[in-house]
């Protein structure tokens, strides 16, 4: 089990009461919700240090924040930590109860196409913003059927669809309908059709029906 002992030792306690507490770090000493998801690809929650240094002994040298970029604590963190043990730190911005930006889609396919096995993918729980990441990742680089890559938001990853975060569900959804108008890579469908605005208001008008 890592322990706060082992975070880096430039921060204040203050700040590292903020980060433990704040951000919840307290819980993710010992739950990782950390998965091979296929060869060399690995999703988590939020590594601590100890972790990140435990991966990178794993061989993991590149790791994608689905948090965004920012001066909140577990950025900073993140981002000395990853410096410290020699890692390369990706940033796509998501948010687990919104669309995500077309734009931060097509750079985390990116990112996907480029970046050297293995490497890490992770959110705040490694459950919503990791899962959709995940199931993207397995329709686009493996040619995964919908069904599968669905798997990836589920409850075994502490997912749950009925809350606010189904929105993240309802983007595989619109994907899939789309088929039925003809067969359709993810990557070219969210270059060329994918809209946030659609699946906004498509997600409130089944969320009132």
């Amino acid at each position: 089990m890592d322990s706060p002992d082992t975070q880096i030792a430039e921060f204040t306690l203050q700040e590292r009461m903020r980060y433990l507490f704040g951000d919840h770090a307290i819980l993710r000493y010992g739950w990782h919700n950390f998965h091979q998801i296929a060869p060399g690809v690995f999703r988590s929650n939020q590594p601590t240090h100890g972790r990140l240094a435990a991966y990178r002994a794993m061989g993991i040298e590149n790791v994608i924040t689905l948090r965004g970029t920012g001066d909140a604590i577990h950025h900073r963190m993140e981002r000395a930590s990853c410096a410290a043990l020699g890692l390369t730190m990706h940033s796509i911005g998501a948010n687990a109860r919104k669309p995500v930006r077309q734009q931060e889609l097509i750079r985390l396919l990116d990112l996907f196409r480029t970046m050297p096995r293995p490497f890490l993918m992770h959110c705040k729980s490694g459950a919503d913003r990791a899962g959709l990441a995940s199931a993207l990742y397995l329709l686009d680089q493996e040619g995964a059927p919908i069904h599968e890559a669905r798997r990836m938001l589920s409850f075994r990853y502490l997912h749950i669809q009925r809350s606010a975060t189904g929105i993240l569900d309802h983007i595989l959804d619109r994907f899939e309908a789309r088929q039925a108008d003809g067969a359709i890579g993810i990557r070219d469908w969210i270059e060329t059709e994918y809209s946030t605005d659609d699946i906004a208001r498509s997600w409130a008008a089944g969320r009132r029906g």
